[in-house]
């Protein structure tokens, strides 16, 4: 059985020096704290697609990651959990006979079947798959039901839009604010925010510049047939890429540990933390904003 997740997750009055210069408030969505092992933002997504899968009578789950990913290691352990067989592709194939890294070997040991492929074929299979040709996807791997890369489907936006009903009296001062690698999570705070309260997404991939607007809008499309108006993505933050953790970004993530006894996890949220810090420095939040930063999942193991 799959443990029950820790709903709804605490919010977090943050002050900090450098938002209180700027006249902004900060609190934080602790979902990092909401499941043991599908943590934060992959608990929300992966739920409605869990309920599916049972629903629809499904005994095996594949997706999509890479050799750090969190989201292979969320499917595995509530597949595993649900007695569900799970498929993890993993981009890199000569990832397959190294020893395995601490999140692959995470995965293998909730009961996911590792294959590797070349990042071409990776590409090629995840593009075929995101265009609903599923088909061929079961074809070579068996019948099952296909997750895309990082979760972000029409019902993981769903999910993710429970965000906002958590979080008391939003209006026209709040700005709740995620982290952003595919744009679900993203997708569904827009999507369940109250009328003028607004959504901010922090790009943590270079170079994502219109396709990952073009992904919110299509799941917002896709899950609620309808676009909305009142969200943004900050591309400037991505510290280089993604999985690029420069030396200031962690010296940042370590100086607010410290200050304020929150582990930060440093390729998602601690891009977003030092986004906002930089942006309301710079003036670009009014007086009075309030922002809601989501903390999306746990720090790495040492």
């Amino acid at each position: 059985m799959l443990e029950p997740a820790l709903l709804p997750t605490p919010l977090v009055d943050c002050t900090d020096e450098a938002f209180a210069r700027a006249g902004v408030e900060l609190r934080l969505k602790r979902d990092d704290l909401l499941h043991p092992s599908v943590p934060g933002n992959k608990w929300r997504k992966l739920a409605p697609n869990l309920a599916a899968a049972v629903e629809q009578g499904h005994t095996r789950l594949l997706t999509f990651g890479g050799a750090y990913s969190t989201h292979l290691r969320a499917v595995a352990a509530a597949a595993g959990a649900l007695g569900l067989e799970s498929v993890g592709l993993v981009r890199g194939e000569e990832l397959a006979d190294r020893p395995r890294n601490w999140s692959l070997r995470a995965a293998e040991e909730s009961g996911m079947r590792l294959e590797f492929l070349t990042r071409a074929a990776y590409r090629e299979t995840t593009g075929r798959a995101g265009d609903g040709d599923g088909a061929e996807v079961q074809r070579r791997w068996g019948p099952c039901l296909v997750l895309p890369e990082g979760g972000s489907n029409a019902l993981a936006a769903v999910g993710a839009a429970a965000i906002p009903a958590e979080l008391p009296d939003l209006d026209g001062r709040d700005v709740v604010c995620c982290p952003v690698g595919t744009g679900g999570t993203l997708a569904g705070i827009a999507a369940g925010l109250p009328p003028g309260a607004r959504a901010l997404g922090v790009a943590v991939l270079r170079g994502g510049e219109g396709y990952l607007e073009a992904e919110v809008a299509r799941l917002h499309r896709a899950g609620f047939g309808r676009e909305f108006a009142n969200w943004r993505i900050d591309h400037g933050h991505h510290g280089g890429g993604y999985g690029k953790i420069p030396p200031e970004l962690s010296s940042f993530a370590g100086e607010f540990e410290r200050r304020h006894g929150i582990p930060v996890e440093r390729r998602y949220v601690a891009k977003l933390l030092a986004a906002l810090a930089d942006l309301a420095g710079a003036g670009a939040f009014p007086r009075g904003t309030r922002l809601t930063a989501v903390v999306t999942g746990l720090p790495d193991p040492e």
